[in-house]
């Protein structure tokens, strides 16, 4: 007779379903929840869904509001920051483990995941899952389980922010940006790797304040600040 599955393994299950539905885009940011919609939304009873909530609130993905209850993480302008300054140090680390230790059919992957960017200028949703692809790739390409444990929370946090690549000029400067990360990979040039991945961030952080600051604004200074 089959034995039903730990709670522990229900809670994962559940903890991975709500997690995906969050970096879809299926649970938006800012959306309330409560663990009754999410047992009945997932197919589960509320202990599991309890323990999954438990894991992402502590990964900053669920949020505990005043008045609102639990709802999906909506970032502020200084979690923004926090998150491109931590993007930029552990994707430099990234590329520049990836020049010294990814296989010639790594880089190989990455080349024709770049070659193929400017078909999808016009398809947002394609170049984004295309974004995804090719820093996933590198990620492994580090082949560190430490870093990319990392590189994988920063991820998830970043999902919850809109893709901005086909807003104002910015899929093509990222297609810059990724060939001359590509060819420092190829030259094997760490140094060169890692300079061109924090510069990459660093520009997609500039493109995302300003985007903020058009959409949402930025308190008024205080007299003669």
């Amino acid at each position: 007779m089959e034995m039903p599955a730990p709670s522990r393994d229900l809670g994962q299950e559940a903890y991975g379903r709500i997690r995906t539905a969050i970096r879809d885009g299926t649970l938006p940011p800012g959306l309330r929840l409560t663990e009754t919609d999410l047992a009945a939304r997932f197919g589960v009873s509320r202990t599991p869904v309890r323990q999954a909530i438990a894991r992402l609130e502590s990964e900053g993905l669920l949020t505990h509001e005043p008045r609102r209850g639990l709802t999906v993480t909506q970032p502020d302008h200084q979690q923004v920051v926090e998150l491109y300054v931590m993007r930029e140090v552990l994707e430099g680390a990234a590329a520049r483990l990836a020049a010294q230790h990814a296989s010639p059919t790594e880089i190989g992957a990455m080349a024709e995941l770049v070659a193929g960017e400017p078909a999808l200028f016009g398809d947002a949703r394609a170049l984004a899952e295309t974004n995804q692809r090719l820093h996933g790739l590198m990620y492994l390409a580090a082949h560190n389980r430490y870093l990319l444990r990392s590189l994988e929370q920063i991820a998830a946090t970043m999902a919850l922010l809109p893709s901005l690549l086909t807003l104002g000029g910015r899929a093509e400067a990222a297609h810059a940006e990724h060939r001359a990360i590509l060819a420092a990979l190829q030259a094997r040039d760490g140094q060169a790797a890692e300079a061109a991945s924090r510069a990459h961030a660093q520009a997609a952080q500039r493109h995302r304040l300003a985007w903020l600051v058009r959409t949402v604004g930025v308190p008024f200074a205080a007299p003669g600040g």
